[in-house]
């Protein structure tokens, strides 16, 4: 292994890669600390309210919450401390003479593209298997906890439970499982063939069915109908849908396996609940998101491998700014994926085509 180092990686080589990945993981972990300290000073109460074990608060909660937020900081931390170490060593002039001594700019990149790729990778299958995971461990604790003060609930659900069966929800009361003022109609073509109207309906988990209480039902043959009134009566059904179809928590999709979440898609195709952007927006971010890490570095190698007057701040600070910069542009690219019916697969990659370009224009600038 030594040796297949020795061969491949010269000198420089390790030299950067050393600085690279050293600055890259201390100011991780330093990013990781800042951020426990501040989320334990906001969640404080939430954690004593609720009696919460020291137990569960780190192997269940916080072994979400770190992945989670590292993974996410990961791009702008990876960015920012390419800035810093190449500053610091065109500063030193130490890049001169690497491109003095007949090393072309190209070969220079090799040792970041090399740590790039290595943080691309570990990113991906992050993003992949490992979050979801962790990402259920934290929102289930976070609901678990009230951690989210506001009612997860929806209203005025319609549901397409299939291709001629539809369904409509006034309100649900997550806390006793059941809903009010239930309507499911059923077509045959564009013919209404039944429909049913129900006061309550409540979900038994243990049967795995859905109990209506005052219920009526109207079936229709052309010109005939048929009328059962169930007022007084019980009527158990079992229909495609469950209690988390009428909730909706923050970051939801995130806490599904990406087979589960294609599955829900898919799913989603047909019911119509308006979830159909976010999901597919989620998917396709977590295949898109690690390729940041090639963009970023990038730009950072070409804004900070120039020399400037004043030392490192100049550079540190146009990179912070283009933090935020690839942090808005990632905001508005969701937004208007949810909201404006942008294709989502387009939305996910704007910050990447968008700063990819700002990076090819600022690595022909670089000084060579």
């Amino acid at each position: 292994m030594k040796q297949f180092i020795n061969k491949y990686l010269k000198v420089i080589d390790r030299y950067i890669i050393k600085k690279y990945m050293g600055t890259f993981l201390f100011t991780l972990g330093i990013f990781a600390v800042v951020t426990v300290v501040f989320d334990i000073s906001e969640h404080l109460d939430n954690f004593l309210k609720n009696h919460s074990s020291i137990q569960d608060i780190a192997f269940k909660y916080y072994a979400g919450f770190i992945p989670f937020y590292m993974n996410l900081l990961s791009p702008l931390i990876n960015f920012l401390a390419v800035i810093f170490f190449t500053a610091k060593m065109a500063n030193q002039t130490e890049i001169v003479p690497i491109l003095s001594g007949k090393v072309s700019f190209n070969r220079f990149l090799r040792p970041y593209f090399i740590c790039a790729s290595s943080i691309f990778v570990v990113s991906f299958f992050a993003n992949v298997y490992l979050i979801p995971f962790t990402n259920k461990l934290k929102i289930t604790f976070e609901n678990s906890h009230n951690f989210n003060s506001d009612d997860p609930t929806r209203s005025e659900v319609h549901i397409q439970l299939d291709k001629h069966t539809f369904v409509y929800l006034q309100n649900y009361d997550n806390s006793i499982h059941t809903g009010y003022q239930f309507i499911l109609e059923k077509f045959n073509g564009d013919e209404l063939k039944e429909k049913l109207i129900s006061q309550t309906i409540s979900y038994d988990s243990v049967k795995r069915v859905w109990t209506m209480k005052g219920y009526t039902i109207k079936y229709i043959n052309g010109l005939k109908e048929q009328y059962v009134d169930g007022l007084v009566k019980v009527k158990d059904t079992v229909l495609d849908m469950r209690p988390s179809d009428f909730i909706v928590y923050d970051n939801i999709y995130s806490a599904m396996s990406t087979s589960d979440l294609s599955r829900s898609i898919e799913k989603e195709k047909i019911r119509g609940t308006g979830a159909l952007q976010a999901m597919k927006y989620e998917k396709y971010q977590r295949f898109v998101y690690p390729l940041s890490a090639f963009v970023l570095t990038i730009i950072g190698v070409a804004l900070s491998s120039r020399k400037v007057r004043g030392g490192i701040g100049l550079p540190l600070g146009i990179g912070i700014f283009l933090c935020f910069a690839y942090i808005v542009v990632g905001r508005f690219a969701l937004v208007f994926a949810v909201k404006g019916n942008m294709p989502p697969l387009i939305a996910v990659f704007i910050p990447i085509v968008l700063f990819g370009l700002v990076g090819t224009y600022l690595l022909i600038k670089a000084p060579k």
